[in-house]
């Protein structure tokens, strides 16, 4: 049976829940809450299982906080024998207006310290990635305020559709392939 780890990226902790930066971690609760599923915290990680049509499905969360993502992981892509091709990372992009999501199979870390390390741990760029536009509405030398803020009113209607759109994609990338699925989300515009 083929084996996918869905990775969402996040700081742990009540003070980083609901901000930008940690849209990662709300995509995989939206996909787990979707499936009945629950987190049970495990080594580097917060893990959920599931079968989705026939295929073994691994939710992590990784502990580790944002900077150490990768040995979150690399451990699980190792316990678990998942394929690199069937590892998918969700995280938050500020090169992407809000309007945005956009599948890569692979591409660089784009100076996201979540990415930069996982790329350390698995030696590679070549991995298949779901980047969450949060868009770059902030002053000059404030974008960690801005990452780490959290979503405003404006925006919220907006990052709840994409993110049950973005639970849609993580079905399609599994059942369908990443091919397909880029073809499709990657010209949607939400608004």
């Amino acid at each position: 049976m083929s084996k996918y780890l869905i990775v969402g990226l996040g700081n742990i902790g009540f003070e980083y829940d609901g901000t930008r930066h940690n849209i990662g971690f709300d995509v995989v609760d939206a996909l787990a809450k979707h499936w009945n599923q629950s987190f049970e915290v495990e080594r580097l990680a917060a893990v959920a299982f599931h079968k989705f049509r026939g295929k073994q499905v691994i939710l992590i969360k990784p502990t580790t906080y944002m900077n150490l993502s990768g040995r979150a992981v690399k451990y699980w892509m190792d316990k678990e024998k998942v394929a690199i091709e069937n590892i998918l990372v969700i995280l938050d992009d500020l090169a992407l207006p809000l309007s945005k999501v956009r599948l890569r199979a692979s591409g660089s870390d784009a100076g996201h310290n979540g990415l930069k390390s996982i790329q350390e741990s698995l030696s590679t760029q070549q991995y298949p990635k779901l980047r969450f536009g949060i868009g770059n509405n902030y002053p000059k030398g404030h974008q960690v305020d801005f990452v780490l803020g959290k979503w405003n009113m404006q925006e919220k209607p907006i990052v709840d559709q994409k993110i049950n759109k973005c639970v849609e994609v993580i079905e399609s990338f599994i059942t369908q392939g990443i091919e397909r699925t880029m073809n499709d989300v990657n010209k949607l515009e939400f608004n």
